[in-house]
């Protein structure tokens, strides 16, 4: 018995000093990864700080960097996108707006309104655009000395308030202003293409309009002028139509009730008028050159 104790004392002894050993074993293992996992952080750490320092110091790979990143992260949101989120968010343009010419037209006064209103109904026009254009009208008439609705009622005749209306002799825009002649005016607004612009085309044929009123010394005459008709016996009824018009809208203006479906101007009125080819006799510049190349100030879409 007492060998037998004398050996499991033995095999107890060994068995201890085995665990003992396996335990330091994983100790000293495991401090060195730990050393190890240590340094490896560390020199990792000193090679992102050098990235960053040099980086840093070179824009041109920092907007690399930068833009391959943002292309990659569009790229995993697009990728997770709804085909028509896609296909919106690649045609939104948020400042679109900005190229409408459009108010509301609460911001009108009352005459104003009620002359947007009437012209929207009685030419079919959405009445934001118009009340834009009734805005501008009378800011650009107490400007250029003209009554706001002659400019209107102009545009009325010649265009029915289309931006877009030109005539078979090149009369552009809601005014049908003769682009290629007036092309200089067009210069402080970016150029010719201007003219499709509403708000321009009404600038500059408020222009017109005026040069031609001073000229001929009289409203109806200064009409003439403007339709190309200065030289001929007839107009076409062109003046008639145009005032005719300037007084519905004035009567509107002052508040009187008038019919939408009144008689109206058809647009482009002056294409009822005969003969109406030969250019007007209106003392412009380069008055030394022929006769057909000295063309009327303005001319109307049947010219």
């Amino acid at each position: 018995m007492t060998a037998l104790r004398r050996l499991m004392a033995q095999v107890r002894g060994m068995a201890d000093a085995s665990a003992a050993s396996a335990g330091i074993f994983v100790r000293d293992v495991g401090q060195g990864l730990l050393e190890v996992s240590h340094n490896t952080l560390a020199l990792l750490g000193l090679v992102a700080v050098g990235a960053v320092v040099f980086v840093g110091g070179r824009s041109d790979l920092r907007e690399s960097i930068e833009a391959q990143t943002l292309d990659w992260l569009q790229a995993r949101q697009e990728a997770r996108a709804d085909p028509a989120e896609l296909l919106a968010a690649q045609l939104a343009e948020p400042d679109a707006v900005a190229r409408a010419t459009a108010v509301n037209p609460k911001e009108l006064n009352r005459q104003q309104a009620a002359v947007a209103q009437w012209i929207s109904r009685r030419y079919r026009v959405a009445p934001e655009p118009i009340s834009r254009l009734v805005k501008e009208a009378w800011i650009v008439g107490n400007r250029v000395g003209l009554d706001p609705t002659l400019i209107l009622a102009i545009m009325a005749v010649e265009s029915s308030f289309n931006p877009f209306a030109q005539s078979p002799v090149g009369a552009q825009g809601l005014m049908q202003v003769m682009t290629h002649i007036h092309d200089d005016k067009y210069t402080a607004f970016g150029g010719k293409f201007a003219a499709f612009d509403p708000v321009t085309n009404l600038r500059v044929g408020a222009q017109v309009l005026k040069e031609c009123i001073t000229r001929a010394g009289s409203l109806e005459e200064g009409l003439r002028y403007y339709v190309g008709a200065a030289n001929l016996t007839d107009d076409g009824g062109y003046a008639t139509k145009v005032l005719a018009e300037q007084n519905h809208l004035r009567m509107v203006a002052g508040g009187k009730i008038v019919a939408v479906n009144a008689p109206r101007p058809a647009a482009g009125a002056s294409s009822a008028k005969p003969e109406s080819t030969q250019p007007a006799q209106i003392p412009v510049k380069g008055e030394d050159k022929p006769l057909p190349e000295r063309v009327a100030l303005l001319r109307g879409p049947g010219n």
